[in-house]
């Protein structure tokens, strides 16, 4: 038996009687009557596309769905990068708006199939793609934690499940449901004592110090530190808007509603900021916090950079054995909350976690009051403030 071929089409160029000459997409389609017919698209002018294979680039995508629209054998991709152009085409095209995928996710699909899936896998054919190999490749990576190869390994299954819906393959063929990757962290993450907290924040230059002091007494993730601008602050009800995150310079919105719900400052926070927007270059309404400098302003930096650069060095001279990375202010915030003894409905609002239970979240809200208060008492730990440990911090500020 034959293999079926696949339906490439062919491009012309055509003469106009104003402007340059265009590219036209020819391909065949069957009529409602079951006879053949000649179908045809203008791409666009040769100057947008000054050769054939840029042309053919602009209609990669077009050539799937045509083929799957004539209903033909041959309207099935062949390989797996051909099934990916489809996916990308119709699942994360960044200018339509999803219910499905906000922008960000949109992105960050993009990265990990460019990155490291289609250079991996693009020229197999995907319906001979086997979860042992999958399994055997996502195991041999050593720059990957276990949680971004389970990222990797499910962004595989979603174009593999849009081959399903397509009617490229059968139910029950997605290969990916057979790879077996664990999600657990080779690394615990440990908190800090605060006196270690201490120690680490003055080996910080000031605007790093703040990030940790912002990421420890709030419990925010870095991606939601980076992402504050000065209007989300609200001085007078010490308290700050968190509606969006950046991660590697791509700004989206914060995971889940829970996270996007207000974030009280202690009084003590709310004198570094403010020390810091009148030291900073970018202390309008709609600058960053965190403005880099590097791009003049017009974004935060990497939380990458920032670890790299400052954290670790600053954690090593610190004398501090634990390894650090921004989500230990986070989880040092954490536990402080349970060491103090704070309501456990007061502690889960603050961390902004979805649920404790279905019946908790529907029927128990925190009171302002205290979860300001538990709150303060974190810091009262974590600033020693009886002792007025980093004094001349708040005198700055005054």
């Amino acid at each position: 038996m034959n293999r079926p071929r696949y339906q490439h089409g062919f491009f012309s160029r055509l003469k106009r009687t104003k402007g340059p000459e265009v590219w036209v997409y020819r391909w065949r389609d069957i009529d409602a009557t079951g006879k053949p017919k000649m179908r045809s698209l203008v791409v666009g002018s040769v100057k947008q596309y000054s050769t054939e294979t840029a042309a053919w680039k602009a209609v990669s995508t077009l050539s799937l769905d045509i083929n799957q629209h004539t209903f033909r054998p041959e309207g099935r991709p062949e390989t797996f990068k051909q099934l990916v152009e489809h996916y990308q085409m119709i699942e994360l095209d960044l200018e339509k708006s999803s219910e499905r995928k906000v922008r960000q996710t949109k992105q960050t699909y993009g990265i990990y199939l460019k990155t490291r899936i289609v250079p991996r896998w693009g020229n197999s054919r995907f319906r001979e793609i086997k979860a042992v190999s999958v399994e055997r490749w996502l195991g041999s990576i050593d720059d990957l934690s276990n949680g971004t190869k389970a990222k990797i390994k499910g962004v595989m299954s979603e174009v593999f499940q849009h081959a399903i819906r397509y009617g490229w393959l059968n139910d029950g063929e997605n290969p990916m449901f057979a790879v077996r990757q664990s999600t657990k962290r080779t690394r615990v993450t440990e908190p800090l004592e605060a006196v270690e907290f201490r120690a680490l924040i003055l080996e910080l230059p000031h605007k790093m110090r703040l990030i940790g002091i912002v990421a420890a007494t709030t419990g925010l993730r870095i991606s939601e530190v980076l992402g504050l601008k000065w209007k989300d602050i609200d001085w007078k009800a010490l308290q700050m808007e968190v509606t969006r995150s950046v991660v590697d310079g791509i700004v989206g919105k914060c995971k889940t509603e829970t996270s996007r719900r207000p974030v009280p400052i202690d009084e003590f926070t709310t004198a570094e900021l403010l020390a810091w927007k009148r030291e900073t270059a970018y202390a309008e309404p709609e600058d960053w916090v965190f403005a880099s400098e590097r791009v003049q302003g017009r974004m935060p930096p990497w939380a990458d950079t920032l670890l790299d650069r400052f954290l670790q060095p600053a954690a090593k001279r610190a004398g501090i054995t634990k390894w650090v990375g921004f989500h230990t202010f986070r989880h040092t915030y954490s536990t402080l909350l349970k060491a103090n003894g704070e309501d456990v409905k007061v502690v889960q609002e603050l961390m902004r976690h979805a649920n404790i239970s279905t019946t908790m979240n529907i029927y128990t809200k925190a009171l302002t009051p205290a979860k300001r208060e538990a709150q303060s008492r974190v810091v009262d730990v974590l600033m020693d403030r009886s002792r007025n440990v980093l004094e001349s911090a708040t005198e700055d500020a005054a």
